[in-house]
């Protein structure tokens, strides 16, 4: 399998980088600075790229790389740090930049290259950087520059070695896909494509080789693509001794555990559902700050798993592996090493006591969420989970501004499936990255009939996003809006007030909390 390894020195792009890339039908992975020669000639990778990052390379801390790679006669292509660092290896000269340039730039290409194919003589570019390259490295070549910096791309004269200070890898960058498709498929001469769904009698085997020992296993099912993917997987691989587990914390969409239930049963996996509703109401009792409401949700959730799972083990004799619907995402993020989070733990039972000894399966660790959904399609997973909207860990909590009780969920829920359903009538469902409700904790004066009442307030997000890093808030038509406004003020009891929420993110976030 033709293979690129990124070499991530801490840039919050990189996933960015790899996915880009895996979108192209190339098999991508991410992999520390700190890796040898060697053990990139053992995986003898078609092509590396060297990630941005938020060091300065001249800094006595910044990250390096051993560099006999740029001697392995692979194809190279730097970006940002990536570039610098090349530059500042193999003799150039970086300094701190006169003028910083963070956003939009236009390139203006100077020598035609096999890697800027394609491009016109000025393109917008999406930088992010304070140092810059006064002088290239000897045998190197400026490609391109920009109205603040004279490098803005190079490449050696052998035409191995390549670096840009801007970022393809973002939407930002409107060329930056046909950049990236000219590395791979030109400089790096990528034939072999890959395809997630290819892959799916493969991990079903090796998950039946790896599970062979083990007398049951366990999976925590949220009712989204992840965990559903892994349970259908690991069940084909084993069977029933499977025991995939539902917990109902009461923070859920409307009749989702009932719909979980059914689409498992039809999958032919028998579903278990804890009902541990007023456990979790209990513990959000007069809680507003919305960091404890996660807290105390994740903690929660852990508790519950534990005293099921001892439960389970004790009713079947014996439980030993708990798989995890762990994507590459997740995984980056853990162990991603500079400055990112950790997978929180409402996402994958993370915390679990030492005493329950599981050992972990995590069948999609190495696919992206749009992978995942290739792969629960082909598996017969009906597309209402594969396409589903993303909806968080901690569920409608997050949505809810304020303190979290039964009576505001109902409402919310209620209006939740209002909006779904509007978006969905109007064939929006798909063209829209993200959209929701949220109940405000504020109350708003109305007039019904002849006299005035005092209710809710909700707000309806919608966002267009290509990777959630930034957003652009959706311009759902005025008539649809209109419907979602009517329906909810006229059907759910106690809600007097609908507000559209138009912020991009920046500077806001897309969840309210």
């Amino acid at each position: 399998m033709d293979t690129v390894l990124i070499l991530d020195f801490g840039s919050q792009y990189t996933k960015l980088i790899a996915k880009a890339v895996r979108e192209q039908g190339v098999y991508a992975e991410i992999v520390p600075p700190e890796i040898s020669p060697e053990e990139i000639q053992r995986r003898a990778p078609k092509g590396l790229i060297l990630s941005g990052g938020p060091a300065s390379v001249y800094a006595p801390d910044a990250p390096h790389i051993d560099k006999r790679i740029y001697e392995l006669k692979i194809p190279i292509l730097g970006i940002c740090y990536g570039m610098q660092l090349m530059a500042h290896d193999l003799g150039g000269q970086v300094l701190r930049g006169e003028r910083r340039e963070y956003g939009p730039s236009t390139l203006q290409i100077i020598q035609r290259d096999t890697l800027l194919e394609g491009l016109s003589e000025h393109e917008e570019v999406w930088m992010s950087h304070g140092d810059e390259i006064r002088a290239l490295p000897t045998d190197f070549v400026c490609l391109a520059k920009t109205a603040n910096i004279a490098h803005a791309a190079m490449k050696s004269r052998d035409g191995l070695l390549y670096g840009i200070q801007f970022h393809p890898e973002v939407a930002h960058t409107p060329k930056g896909t046909a950049i990236l498709k000219n590395f791979l498929f030109k400089v790096c001469r990528i034939h072999e494509r890959w395809h997630p769904a290819d892959h799916v009698q493969e991990i079903i085997e090796r998950l039946k080789e790896e599970l062979a020992g083990a007398r049951h296993v366990l999976i925590g099912v949220s009712g989204g693509v992840d965990s559903s993917t892994a349970a259908v997987l690991v069940h084909r691989a084993i069977g029933d001794r499977l025991i995939p587990v539902f917990i109902d914390t009461g923070l859920l969409r409307l009749g989702e555990a009932e719909r979980t239930t059914t689409v498992f049963e039809r999958l032919g996996l028998h579903l278990r559902v804890v009902d541990a509703r007023a456990r979790f109401f209990s513990q959000l009792r007069g809680v507003t700050d919305p960091e404890e409401k996660r807290q105390r949700i994740g903690a929660e959730f852990i508790r519950v798993f534990e005293e099921e799972a001892q439960r389970l083990a004790r009713e079947v004799g014996g439980i030993d592996v708990l798989v995890q619907g762990t994507i590459y995402s997740d995984v980056i993020e853990s162990a991603g090493a500079r400055g990112a989070d950790k997978i929180k733990s409402h996402h994958n039972v993370g915390g679990l006591p030492e005493r329950l000894r599981f050992k972990i399966v995590e069948p999609l660790r190495n696919f992206f969420k749009d992978e995942v959904r290739q792969i629960g399609l082909r598996l017969g997973i009906p597309e209402e989970i594969v396409c589903e909207q993303p909806f968080p860990g901690p569920g409608l909590a997050v949505r809810i501004v304020g303190e979290v009780t039964p009576e505001r969920v109902n409402v919310l829920q209620r209006v939740d499936a209002i909006v779904r359903e509007e978006i969905y009538r109007a064939g929006l469902a798909r063209a829209i990255w993200q959209y929701f409700a949220v109940l405000l904790p504020v109350r708003s004066v109305a007039v019904l009939g002849d006299g005035r009442a005092y209710g809710h307030v909700v707000a309806v997000r919608a966002v267009d996003s290509r990777d959630g890093m930034t957003a652009d808030w959706f311009p759902i038509p005025y008539d649809i809006l209109e419907r979602i406004s009517s329906r909810i003020t006229n059907e759910i009891e106690g809600v007097t007030r609908v507000v559209y929420d138009i912020t991009s993110k920046p500077p806001a976030t897309i969840e309210w909390e």
